[in-house]
């Protein structure tokens, strides 16, 4: 039988995988109130690691502390918090795994009993919201291009082996991107250069400081789903854009959190056709751009990622939900059992995380008693 392709390795900018599926950043509910890593979370990374998966992106973690999306969410927003994710790239490192820190800012759906006070947003506009929200001037951007920079700096510090930009769903370079969000009339709004304008800056900055060697990723909307929103052309339009600047690879997503139309996980994905939802926009990116793609959304057979590597529609796949199920799903895959996930997409696994006991599968719970 000849060895599937899923499982050669290959590198994206030096960074060496084992093989082509990779652990798509999840919040796993797992840190301290103010973001520090925990032996729980550590333990979390590791499993995955000797699972198999052939890369980690870590939970979102906040660059500033009014950029917290959700409770007990990874931080990187301060040197102190070094040692512990230290620790944590340590064990993945230790398990023959690779691990790469996602950069966030929730802008708009900070958490705002968390951060005290107005969450920042790309612009303020009648019908944002129901509570106050502060737009960031031309001076605030500065500063967060920089808040990117010293947390792209304490990763690389950290042990990790590179880091994603999110700018999906809705957070706040999603909203710089989004013509729905971002309604800006200075040179951070109205053309999609302008409004990829941020991202252009931030990795370019951080490409001055860290050098052309360090992998550097984007997490992107293919399209918001959502009246006047990012559409697929724009996005592939910024995407060749940051590319320019020094982007290394793309891990394309889709939707917001404010729902509309299709959300970023879609529940009951169980037959083949309902799985690799992006996987049209994906091969519209593949034909316009020269760089390697990460595809999420969906995947739960490997015969289906088998056949979008073969069709050039992908060069990677991305797993969130299925994963905190079978973290060792991607060695069984590998031994031979091919069979479909476990994973039954009811998203229930997320709800004791907001209550402060991690993500776990409720599902499989369930089914053990």
């Amino acid at each position: 039988m000849t060895a599937s392709l899923l499982f050669e390795s290959s590198t994206i900018n030096g960074m060496k995988l084992a093989n082509r599926f990779v652990r798509s950043a999840t919040w796993e509910g797992m840190a301290t109130q103010d973001g520090r890593v925990t032996p729980r979370l550590t333990d979390a990374m590791q499993t995955l690691a000797t699972g198999g998966v052939g890369l980690i992106i870590s939970g979102h973690a906040y660059v500033s502390k009014i950029g917290q999306a959700s409770p007990w969410q990874l931080g990187i927003y301060d040197d102190s918090l070094i040692e512990g994710l230290l620790s944590m790239t340590d064990a993945v490192h230790s398990a023959g795994g690779k691990i790469v820190a996602q950069l966030a800012h929730a802008g708009h759906f900070a958490l705002e009993k968390s951060i005290g006070k107005a969450p920042v947003v790309a612009s303020n506009f009648e019908g944002l919201a129901q509570t106050p929200r502060t737009e960031l001037s031309v001076a605030d951007i500065q500063g967060l291009k920089t808040k990117y920079v010293e947390a792209a700096q304490r990763a690389q510090t950290a042990g990790f082996d590179g880091i994603q930009l999110h700018s999906a769903h809705g957070y706040l370079f999603s909203q710089f991107l989004s013509p729905w969000f971002n309604r800006r009339s200075d040179e951070y709004g109205g053309s999609l250069k302008n409004r990829a304008r941020i991202h252009v800056e931030t990795i370019r900055a951080i490409r001055q400081v860290m050098g052309q060697d360090f992998p550097m990723l984007v997490k992107i909307n293919c399209e918001d789903f959502a009246d006047g929103g990012l559409t697929v052309a724009e996005s592939i339009e910024a995407a060749r854009l940051m590319v320019a600047a020094g982007l290394d690879a793309i891990e394309l997503s889709g939707g917001l959190l404010t729902g509309g139309k299709l959300s970023p996980s879609r529940p009951n994905i169980n037959k083949e056709k309902k799985e690799a939802y992006f996987k049209d926009a994906a091969q519209a990116f593949k034909k316009e751009l020269d760089v390697p793609l990460i595809l999420v959304g969906g995947i739960r057979s490997p015969d289906v990622a088998e056949r979008l590597l073969d069709a050039g529609a992908a060069d990677y796949f991305s797993m969130s939900r299925p994963l905190i199920r079978e973290p060792g799903l991607i060695k069984r895959w590998q031994s031979g059992d091919r069979t479909r996930a476990l994973c039954l997409s009811d998203n229930l696994c997320f709800r004791p995380g907001m209550t402060g006991k991690g993500i776990y599968c409720v599902t499989e719970e369930r089914e053990s008693r």
